[in-house]
Order: structure tokens, then C-alpha cells, then sequence
């Protein structure tokens, strides 16, 4: 993910030279490159490993100035127009062309060298098992109140009042803060409680569950392995076939629909969902 962040950064625009003209080596081509990394996503996830990314990349030493590029929310987006959708498909020789033209490949190989060759897909470690916890201060500028309230402090959001107690779609739910998958769809049953709640975890090892003596009683609390999010409590009155109840606050969630499950790094868990 890092890599492939860092591409990103690299392969359109110089990140050490962001804002000047880049003119291709030919009378036939001339264009202007601003690099960005646009981010969008709740609690400002796709901001910190963009920044992480950065950061790394500056370490690096690949480029002697300082990385310029800016990552900034997304503001607004613009399709392009018909004729540019899947261009390099349509017209695949005008495609090769300017690629050739604007120096793109160039700048990748003056760069990057042999490092653009290398294959993500052997990286088994999924980006949540290096996640660092920001610090409590940049959390609550990241998180909405309610969220800092239930995954930093253990609250209980109101029930029936939140986001995902009636939700019906098809897709995981992955932890608000590190983005570390906690839970299924195919697991979700309705408890009448007002909190989403579910028979069991998608990836246990992701669950870490601790007495909680609060309230005058003894329950057993769930939180997160990688953020240590209180997610809620699980109980033994839940249905076949495990019995349990994971009682879930949505605040300390957030879902990933089925459709977008590639899009968003979780394409693994496409095989939940086969018919």
C-alpha cells in the first residue's frame, strides 16, 4: 500500500518540484503536471497512510528536495469526458504516444529503477498490522465526537440513534480508526437492541476481549487489536450457530458496501459473499 501510495505521489509529477511546468522533450507535446493526493474517507484514514507514505518517502533519500506534494480532502470531482474514458484502451497507439511524449516513463526509471517492478501483491502484511495510533489530540480533530467518545473513551452511543443498527447491506465493517476488519454483514442479525450486533467476527485474531466491571456488573468488553478501539461487549444470548451476541456501537465502525470492497483494499473478502 505504501508502494503503491508512493507511485502515486511520484509517477504523475516530480513531488519535489510540485507547481513547476514540466514540458515533454518534443514540439508535438507540452503539458502541466500539479501533483495531489486527494483524500476522502471517514475519520481521515486514506489521509494518514498518505502522510505515512510521504513521510517514508522523503526518508528514503530518493529525492534530494523536500516532498511538496500536497494530500488534501477531496473537495470536488469532475468526470471526464466520454472520449477520455478508458482512453489508453480505445486508442491504444495515441495512448503510447503521448506516455512516450510526456516523460512519464522516463522520470519513473531516472527514479525509481528497478523498484517500480516490484510486485504488491507479494506483500502479505496488510497495511493495519503496521498502523501506529495517532496521538489523542489528533484523534479528536479526526473523529467526530460521538467516535472519540466510544473508541477513546469506552461511551455507549444512543440505541436506535446511530448509523448501522439497521443496516441491511452487504459488505464488512472494519474499525473507524485503523481500518482493521472487525466484522461481516453475513454475520449481522437482528437483536432489537438498537445496536448493530453480530454472531461472531470476521477476523478473530482482530478482536481482543477484557472484563469490564463497570455498571455495578461484569460483562466482557470487545476492542480492536491494532487501535485498541472500545468497540462494545459481547454476550452468550445470541443466536445459532455460536450463541454470541457482539454487541457493536456504530461509531466505532465503519462499512465498506460489497461493490467497494476492491476499491478500498479489502478485495479478499469478496469470496464472503459468492453465491
Amino acid at each position: 500500500m505504501k508502494l503503491l501510495i508512493a507511485l502515486f505521489l511520484l509517477s504523475m509529477a516530480g513531488p519535489a518540484q510540485a507547481g513547476e511546468q514540466r514540458t515533454a522533450e518534443s514540439s508535438l507535446a507540452e503539458a502541466y503536471f500539479a501533483g495531489g493526493c486527494f483524500w476522502c474517507t471517514e475519520a481521515d484514514f486514506e489521509k494518514r497512510i498518505a502522510e505515512r507514505s510521504k513521510e517514508a518517502l522523503e526518508q528514503s533519500g530518493i529525492f534530494d528536495k523536500p516532498i511538496v506534494t500536497p494530500i488534501e480532502p477531496l473537495q470536488n470531482f469532475y468526470k471526464a469526458e466520454e472520449k477520455h474514458q478508458d482512453y489508453y484502451k480505445e486508442n491504444p497507439l495515441r495512448y503510447k504516444t503521448y506516455r512516450f511524449l510526456s516523460g512519464r516513463d522516463s522520470f519513473i526509471e531516472e527514479h525509481w529503477g528497478e523498484e517500480k517492478q516490484v510486485n504488491i501483491e507479494q506483500n502479505t502484511e496488510p497495511r493495519w498490522s503496521s498502523f501506529e495510533k495517532p496521538s489523542q489530540e489528533q484523534l479528536k480533530q479526526e473523529l467526530t465526537p460521538m467516535q472519540f467518545k466510544v473508541t477513546q473513551e469506552d461511551g455507549t452511543e444512543p440505541a436506535f440513534k446511530n448509523k448501522y443498527w439497521d443496516n441491511k447491506k452487504e459488505g464488512i465493517y472494519v474499525d473507524v480508526v485503523s481500518g482493521e476488519p472487525l466484522f461481516s454483514s453475513k454475520d449481522k442479525f437482528e437483536s432489537g437492541t438498537g445496536w448493530p450486533s453480530f454472531t461472531r467476527p470476521l477476523e478473530p485474531e482482530h478482536i481482543v476481549t477484557q472484563k469490564d466491571r463497570s455498571l455495578f456488573t461484569t460483562r466482557t468488553e470487545v476492542r480492536s487489536k491494532y487501535a485498541d478501539s472500545h468497540l462494545g461487549h459481547v454476550f452468550e444470548d445470541g443466536p445459532p450457530p455460536t450463541g454470541l451476541r457482539y454487541c457493536m456501537n456504530s461509531a466505532a465502525l465503519r462499512f465498506i458496501p460489497r461493490k467497494d470492497l476492491e476499491e478500498e483494499g479489502y478485495g479478499q473478502y469478496l469470496d464472503e459473499f459468492k453465491e
